[in-house]
């Protein structure tokens, strides 16, 4: 039983194209941009707000902590590096308007 454990566990991290290693003074993302319930950006913990683009290509270059990058239907989005705290989640932050 526990080895289904470790592969239920593994399998939010195989669903991400890259994570990548963020650097010393990488900013957290403290809220995300919505524009008619979708997320369009995402505020970081400097004050910064970013558009998605910016903020993948940002992630990308280690300046934003704590996410990776995942694609769906060949659109690239953050997402939560699963560390089982649901607090620190995308999804579990606030939102603010564009």
């Amino acid at each position: 039983m526990q080895n289904n454990n470790n592969i239920s566990s593994a399998l939010p991290l195989m669903a991400m194209k890259e994570i990548p290693e963020a650097n010393n003074n990488a900013a957290e993302i403290s809220a995300l941009v919505k524009d008619e319930g979708r997320v369009v950006g995402y505020q970081l913990s400097t004050g910064e707000t970013l558009n998605k683009e910016d903020a993948i290509t940002r992630a990308k270059q280690g300046g934003i902590t704590g996410v990776g990058i995942a694609e769906r239907d060949g659109s690239e989005y953050l997402k939560s590096i699963p560390d089982g705290t649901e607090s620190n989640n995308l999804s579990n932050l606030p939102s603010i308007s564009q």
